[in-house]
């Protein structure tokens, strides 16, 4: 274990450092700035929407539209959305009152919109998403220097629980130790990636890929997206948003807990087996070693506090992250709460039957088609 820690803190801090932020962009030249829509699901979302919509409408970009498709909102969204389609000539709202079978609510949303568009390229965003003015110029740049058809973004994810913001960036190495999201630009590579918070992606390879409609029941549809995309044969990259692109994803730990219980199981593709062997791993890499380490003869003591050594390293220099020392004091706690919510999302999904989103019952049957 001492060897693995050793080797993964290494593998993550070399490797991270090959994905670039885009706040050290050039912005694009006005004069070739391509068509782009802004493609945002609402639902609900009246403690955010208006903030994120309005840096939306700020951003420093002649060539956009924003479609937004109010998606069965209940609370106030439907008001604030119409109080800022009438200052801001860009924005464009879209209504849907029922969800046809066989969909999320979100996927539907974001295809309907992509219906009413039009333009070559389209960004799917979140509705909490702060965007920096010249955050899109500078992503439109970097997409036609590398010839790209699909540039995702690793969102600064911003928390108001300093708990949270230390399980966080667990949670972030375990995605990039499965995701390897510095691979994702290499053709011959099978990773691939999608970021809900921005997914900025041609309009011929959305279609390509099957648009939303092929992983309309996927509760991870960012991640898939970017598979299919990948998979279609399309160019691919990814960057780090730091101070251009940020969301507060979580307020709390519980909440976090909470948002993940819902479509865990589906990155494991609804099987069982797979999900426990992920749970078996988080366990004996995060959770285990340094506590039993620490507790053990004096030997093995120091083989813990080598782990630990190269797990604070790992929090300082990991790019993309912005992590504190003692962040790494969470590890194993942050192992525990993932072990948590794959196990329980696995047991509930069962128990049920299928899964509860935005209100609406799937059953696990139709989830299952499409893995």
């Amino acid at each position: 274990m001492l060897l693995f820690w050793t080797g993964v803190s290494l593998y993550l801090i070399i490797n991270c450092r090959k994905i670039v932020y885009l706040k050290d962009q050039t912005p694009l030249d006005e004069k070739s700035c391509p068509a782009v829509t802004v493609i945002i699901a609402v639902k609900d979302e009246e403690a955010d929407v208006e903030d994120a919509l309005h840096s939306v409408c700020e951003l420093d970009y002649p060539n956009y539209n924003i479609i937004v498709i109010n998606d069965r909102s209940t609370d106030t969204t439907s008001a604030i959305l119409s109080r800022m389609a009438s200052k801001h000539p860009r924005l464009h709202i879209i209504n849907v009152e029922e969800l046809p079978q066989g969909w999320l609510g979100k996927n539907h949303a974001l295809y309907q919109g992509y219906k009413a568009s039009s333009d070559e390229w389209l960004l799917f965003t979140d509705a909490d998403v702060l965007f920096e003015k010249g955050a899109l110029k500078k992503s439109m740049r970097y997409v036609l220097q590398k010839q790209l058809d699909h540039l995702t973004m690793f969102a600064q994810i911003t928390s108001r629980s300093s708990l949270f913001k230390g399980v966080m960036n667990t949670f972030a190495l375990m995605l990039d130790i499965k995701l390897r999201p510095w691979e994702i630009s290499n053709p011959s590579s099978k990773a691939s990636l999608g970021v809900g918070a921005f997914n900025l992606v041609k309009r011929e390879a959305y279609e390509k890929a099957g648009t939303h409609s092929v992983i309309s029941l996927r509760p991870d549809d960012d991640l898939k997206l970017g598979e299919r995309v990948k998979s279609a044969g399309f160019k691919q990259d990814v960057l780090y948003g730091e101070k251009e692109i940020a969301l507060e994803w979580y307020t709390s730990l519980q909440q976090f807990v909470n948002g993940l219980m819902k479509n865990m199981f589906s990155v494991s593709n609804y099987q069982v087996g797979t999900a426990i062997g992920t749970a078996i791993s988080t366990f004996l890499i995060l959770v285990l070693p340094v506590p039993l380490l620490l507790l053990s003869g004096s030997l093995y003591q120091l083989m813990g506090v080598v782990i630990l050594i190269a797990q604070v390293l790992l929090m300082l220099l990991k790019k993309g992250i912005a992590a504190k020392w003692w962040h790494a004091l969470l590890i194993p706690f942050s192992g525990l709460v993932m072990v948590y919510i794959i196990i329980k999302s696995t047991w509930l999904t069962i128990k049920q039957g299928g899964i509860y989103w935005r209100d609406s019952f799937y059953p696990l049957t139709e989830l299952r088609k499409q893995v």
